[in-house]
């Protein structure tokens, strides 16, 4: 079978179930795991106007971090047409992308036309549905089944810590996790869920829903404990760059979790991403509400408090 996956999630699902001498492209986002940048590459960056001077906040975002659904590259990338025709796919992976339509026009000649495979999650079971689909699309139902089965068993030994440090009187930490900085996002979709089951409790957070705009003025009011920053479409180095950059406003001192220090940056592919990935972005948050009691449960490097300059 001939694989093209234009969805990183896809890519690294792809790799976890042993079919990467199959793929046959990916698109340029995907980065995960190091081995996939030998593949060849279908998508390059879609051209876009200047975000123009400095950021500031409640100012425009840079292009890389306006998007919440940057993980499908049918909406931010430009396609390589001749290259995915020569590939010859038998089966496309794309996620939630309005051009569909014009992809399965371009491709339509190609006799027999690919499948083309829709991967569009919003919680943490959606994306183990996505993760079957893949097997199911691959022929490799079983081994699906058995990744499947290994994510489950790894959240749920990160679900029951949780709850013997809750019976020992440890509440939920109180946290907004950010989706994007210029502009504010609060988290959707699964991050409220990843943040609920490792011990946590996202006060802007809508489980199943999209990133939604929100204000610093909204932080203040619902005060948390805890703020992490993970923006879609930037590294932790990036994402550390633009807060530098960034105005903060001016009541940003009396925010609970800034005056206790409480303040991260993530490696946000771990809670952006609807990969097999996401239980790393479960263990990371365990380990950010509850060091204590979750020791190396994150990915190296996968985080840190951020530093005022």
């Amino acid at each position: 079978m001939r694989i093209l996956s234009l969805l990183p999630s896809a890519t690294e699902t792809i790799y976890a179930l042993g079919l990467e001498e199959e793929l046959v492209g990916i698109g340029a986002a995907s980065d995960y795991p190091p081995e996939v940048h030998a593949v060849p590459v279908m998508t390059a960056p879609r051209k876009r106007a200047s975000a123009g001077a400095g950021p500031s906040a409640g100012g425009s975002a840079p292009a890389m971090a306006a998007s919440p659904s940057s993980d499908d590259e049918l909406e931010t990338g430009e396609l390589d047409i001749a290259g995915i025709k020569a590939a010859e796919p038998d089966v496309i992976f794309i996620g939630r992308a309005t051009s569909e339509t014009k992809l399965r026009d371009e491709l339509a000649h190609l006799d027999p036309a690919p499948q083309i495979v829709s991967l569009d999650p919003s919680s943490i079971e959606g994306i183990f549905h996505a993760i079957s689909t893949v097997g199911s699309m691959t022929e490799t139902e079983d081994d699906a089944i058995d990744l499947i089965e290994e994510l489950r068993e790894d959240i749920a030994g990160i679900e029951q810590q949780v709850l013997v440090r809750q019976d020992q009187g440890l509440r939920p930490k109180r946290v907004v996790v950010l989706q994007g900085l210029e502009p504010l996002l609060a988290s959707g979709r699964w991050i409220p869920e990843q943040v609920r089951r490792s011990g946590g409790w996202d006060l802007l957070g809508r489980e199943t829903e999209e990133a939604s705009p929100t204000t610093w003025e909204a932080i203040r009011d619902v005060d948390p404990e805890m703020l992490i920053f993970a923006p879609v479409g930037l590294s932790l180095l990036q994402t550390q760059a633009v807060w530098r950059k960034m105005e903060r406003p001016e009541f940003w001192e009396d925010i609970d979790a800034v005056r206790r220090g409480q303040v991260f940056c993530v490696e946000p592919v771990y809670l952006n991403r609807p990969g097999p990935r996401v239980v790393d972005g479960l263990g990371m948050l365990a380990e950010i509400f509850d060091p204590d009691a979750f020791i190396d449960t994150s990915p190296p490097n996968s985080w840190t408090p951020l530093v005022e300059d």
